[in-house]
């Protein structure tokens, strides 16, 4: 979520909102400089194979998106989302919802993911990371002759 998120005077989380208590502007340019961190939604489902996670990144070009392994287990997506110039000569904004910025999210792997040999890839602004999961070993039974 954005600072610049609405335009409503009955919103108390809109610039707006504070815009008659803020005559200098403090809180409008604040908000328009800080980068702020966004949440990303993602879907994680469990094959028989892999673990796969889907992110909706609308708006971000693959070049923006980052996919790491952080300390053996731990999928950290990241990126930013460039963010449409809020300021126009002639333009009146009405109300912005759209988020921008910094966006990152971590999810702890379960034991038996394969994280060298994560794969990622973007269609239509969906990102899909692919982490392969170790082959499950079957029980080697070994017959064992009853003497006797």
């Amino acid at each position: 979520m954005s600072l610049v998120r609405s335009s409503n005077v009955f919103d108390p989380l809109s610039v707006d909102f504070w815009a008659d208590a803020d005559p200098f502007g403090a809180v409008r340019s604040l908000a328009e400089r800080c980068p702020v961190l966004t949440n990303v939604r993602v879907d994680w489902k469990e094959t028989p194979t892999a673990h796969v996670f889907k992110a909706d990144l609308p708006g971000v070009r693959k070049d923006q998106a980052k996919v790491e392994v952080e300390d053996g287990n731990v999928l950290v997506i990241s990126g930013e989302r460039a963010r449409e110039e809020i300021h126009g000569k002639n333009d009146r904004w009405h109300h912005v919802e759209r988020s921008s910025g910094r966006f990152q999210r971590r999810f702890r792997l379960p034991r038996g993911a394969r994280v060298d040999q994560v794969s990622a890839s973007m269609d239509n602004g969906v990102l899909t990371v692919t982490v392969p999961k170790e082959e499950t070993k079957k029980p080697q039974v070994k017959a064992v002759q009853i003497s006797g």
